[in-house]
């Protein structure tokens, strides 16, 4: 593989890490985590209006920069670099895709521009572990995990969805939310994908205290609420959500990465403070060696973040429907979890480096 960046790459992420530079310092990351929506509204519209943020994997027929995984992969490190709470994950990288391949034409051509622009943001409420199955859905290790406890049934005409849904991303703030729900009753059940706007009558959406500020999480209830089919009721939903469940790891590495990074910077910056004995602590082997170790494991969890991205990317399985490169993403089980650097626990000069989401020091 050519794990070299195109020209276009690099300037997005040159262009991206300057802008969150400056936006991006540790008052402002307080303020936007303590506003009712999770993020700076100002900042998401300047990502979007200067860098087409929310449309780099879009195709250009939807105002989208028509970029793939690899770009949305490269954005995700730098965000995850400056711990920037933006919608990106929950519009860019889960729902805009499920948009771009199962909606109607008429669907696309209205939901896509807006999303490109950064004036729709959007949420997939689908049970937390339903894209962790990149597997067959139709097995019964399965357990029919896709749709959770959600159940649609027709009224005339109309779509009435009757369920909740915990842990959503975004899910208290989204103009747009994209619902997985039974249809046909459990003896003849199929999971379908329905769209749901902020102010339907019998939504109820309740913001939950996360451990990660960065990352806000909602509880959504439905209580017979009017939903649209996305589509016309005949796509394969499941493989649609195990495809999304791959690129999505893949963008979530990428970003573990770019978080532990700017860690192992900041305690390379600190070692270089910091005194003992007379002499920057910097200058003593074993700390020397420790960080050396550390940035081996991150340089080690970029290259498999990478990899996955290109595969992703290059195999075009985004439009085929398959997981990229042999089935799994390859950075499934290789680079950090979220917050979770390979550096936890290898910081001799600092201690413990925070998670990924928490208060910034200052």
């Amino acid at each position: 593989m050519d794990a070299g960046l195109t020209a276009e790459q690099v300037e997005i992420r040159r262009t991206l890490r300057e802008l969150l530079h400056k936006r991006c310092g540790p008052e402002e990351l307080r303020a936007a985590v303590d506003t009712p929506a999770g993020h700076d509204p100002v900042l998401w519209t300047v990502l979007s209006d200067q860098l087409g943020l929310p449309g780099l994997a879009l195709p250009e027929r939807f105002d989208g920069v028509g970029g793939s995984v690899t770009e949305l992969a490269l954005a995700a490190e730098e965000l995850g670099r400056a711990l920037a709470p933006t919608p990106f994950l929950a519009t860019a990288v889960l729902a805009a895709p499920l948009v771009l391949a199962l909606g109607t034409d008429a669907q696309r051509a209205d939901l896509l521009p807006r999303i490109a622009g950064g004036c729709l943001t959007c949420a997939l409420a689908a049970p937390t572990a339903c894209l962790a199955l990149t597997g067959d859905n139709r097995g019964d290790w399965a357990g029919g995990g896709r749709a959770g406890g959600v159940q649609a049934r027709r009224s005339g005409a109309e779509w009435l969805l009757y369920g909740e849904v915990d842990r959503v991303l975004d899910g208290h703030s989204a103009d747009l939310l994209l619902v997985p729900a039974h249809t046909g009753g459990y003896a003849r059940s199929r999971t379908d994908l329905f769209l749901v706007p902020s102010d339907a009558p019998g939504l109820v959406r309740t913001r939950l205290t996360t451990l990660d500020q960065t990352r806000p999480l909602a509880r959504v209830q439905l209580r017979n609420v009017r939903a649209e089919l996305l589509g016309t009721g005949d796509a394969d939903v499941p493989a649609a959500l195990s495809l999304l469940g791959a690129s999505a790891a893949t963008v979530l590495a990428c970003e573990a990465v770019g978080a532990a990074a700017r860690a192992l910077e900041l305690t390379v910056d600190h070692t270089r403070q910091r005194e003992q004995f007379g002499r920057p602590i910097a200058s003593f082997q074993a700390v020397k060696h420790r960080l050396a170790d550390v940035y081996v494991q991150v340089e080690a969890a970029r290259s498999a973040a990478y990899y996955a991205a290109w595969a992703a990317g290059a195999t075009g399985a985004t439009d085929r429907g398959e997981p990229p490169a042999g089935g799994e993403s390859p950075a499934r089980g290789e680079p950090p979890g979220r917050g979770e650097p390979p550096a936890r626990g290898e910081f001799p000069a600092r201690g413990e480096p925070p998670a990924r989401g928490s208060r910034p020091p200052g």
